[in-house]
């Protein structure tokens, strides 16, 4: 299980150094939402946060969350500033198939978003493109909501989807995170966990220390689910 800690979560006053505790704490994966306030109503971090990031830690894997209107118009930049996965909601682009190409030609891991409104199986024309679906357990555009009930019913769908077509794209659950809806996200299938405020975020441990509890927690229950398999 990969944890993959939300930077919306960040105080923006101090960014860079809830960066350093997080990479102190073991995150090898960062989640960067960028929002274009037309697809979601909210404005959020500039494209060059992804080469900020790079610069200062190369082997951190940026994550990024395209919540915008016009995802072809990013993947270039992207790919400039060194981002590793690029997701977009489908509904924001009548090209998903040529737009995760380009993302991956380019030498990305190439995602996408499927919202809380959506039908698990509005992804299968994209299974053999994608690297990563990520599934949205609160509506998009701003940090801090909850998990919305039957989000868990859909990681069941979308794990049985991956079977049914016997694919080898990862799954990640967005939104809400805390420790009985993760423990039961993993539990059942789950591979990144986009983390906030409910487990990382806001703790009185600290974000290093948070960051070290969640990911051996994690770490237990993969443990026990490989016990139950076998």
């Amino acid at each position: 299980m990969i944890n993959a800690p939300s930077i919306a979560n960040c105080d923006l006053l101090h960014i860079g150094k809830q960066i350093d505790e997080l990479v102190a704490g073991g995150v090898t994966f960062l989640h960067i939402d960028l929002m274009d306030g037309h697809y979601v109503p909210n404005l959020f971090l500039p494209t060059s946060v992804v080469k900020a990031i790079k610069m200062k830690y190369p082997h951190i894997v940026t994550d990024v969350h395209l919540m915008v209107s016009n995802p072809e118009a990013y993947v270039d930049l992207l790919k400039e500033y060194d981002a590793d996965y690029v997701s977009f909601h489908i509904d924001s682009t009548s090209f998903s198939i040529r737009i995760l190409r380009d993302i991956r030609e380019k030498g990305m891991k190439a995602g996408v978003v499927i919202n809380p409104s959506q039908r698990i199986d509005c992804i299968e024309p994209l299974i053999r493109y994608v690297d990563y679906v990520v599934l949205m357990t609160v509506e998009p555009g701003f940090a801090g909501q909850t998990f919305m009930e039957g989000s868990l019913e859909r990681l069941d769908e979308l794990q049985q989807l991956r079977q049914k077509y016997k694919a080898s794209f990862l799954i990640s659950v967005d939104g809400g995170i805390d420790y009985p809806n993760a423990i039961e996200s993993v539990k059942r299938g789950a591979d990144i966990l986009i983390t906030g405020i409910y487990t990382i975020f806001n703790q009185s441990v600290g974000l290093t220390e948070a960051c070290k509890k969640f990911q051996q927690d994690m770490h237990n229950v993969e443990i026990s689910r490989k016990c139950l398999h076998d």
